[in-house]
C-alpha cells in the first residue's frame, strides 16, 4: 500500500496490535471494529450488536451457517482458521451468557463451506431467525 491508505492502514494495524496481545483479539479488532466497537456493541438497527445476542442466533437452525454469511465475515480477508477463531472469540467473549450448553466452536472447515454462499438480505435473515423457533425458510 502506498499514500495515505497505507499510513492510515500501518497505523490502525499498530493500534490494534498494541491494544491486545492476543492475535484473535487484534484479528477482531482489526477486521471488526470498523462497524462493532471493540467491546462488541453495534449501531443498530444498520449494525447489529454482538452483545449478548448471538448465541440464540447460533442455537438456531440455520444460525451458525447464518453468522459466518453475514457480509463483514464472508467478506473478511481472514483465512477459513482465523475467521473461525474470530467467531469463537465474538461468541466466547461476549455472548458466553447466551450460548447453549451444547455449543461447539466453529471450525475451518464449516467456516469455509457456509462461506461458499452470498447471503442476499442479511437483515431480512436475521430477522426471520430472531422471530422464529425453526429459522428462516
Amino acid at each position: 500500500m502506498r499514500g495515505l491508505a497505507g499510513i492510515v492502514l500501518l497505523g490502525i494495524t499498530t493500534i490494534a496490535a498494541a491494544e491486545s496481545p492476543d492475535p484473535v483479539r487484534a484479528n477482531y479488532l482489526f477486521g471488526c471494529r470498523g462497524c462493532h466497537l471493540a467491546d462488541g456493541r453495534g449501531v443498530p438497527p444498520e449494525v447489529p450488536t454482538l452483545r449478548n445476542t448471538l448465541g440464540e442466533i447460533v442455537a438456531r437452525p440455520g444460525g451458525r451457517d447464518y453468522l459466518v454469511r453475514v457480509p463483514g465475515v464472508l467478506q473478511s480477508r481472514l483465512d477459513d482458521a482465523d475467521l473461525a477463531a474470530v467467531l469463537n472469540y465474538i461468541l466466547t467473549e461476549f455472548n458466553a451468557a447466551t450460548l447453549p450448553r451444547e455449543f461447539r466452536p466453529y471450525t475451518k472447515r464449516e467456516v469455509a463451506a457456509a462461506r461458499k454462499t452470498i447471503l442476499a438480505d442479511p437483515q431480512k435473515h436475521r430477522r426471520a431467525l430472531v422471530a422464529s423457533e425453526s429459522g428462516p425458510e
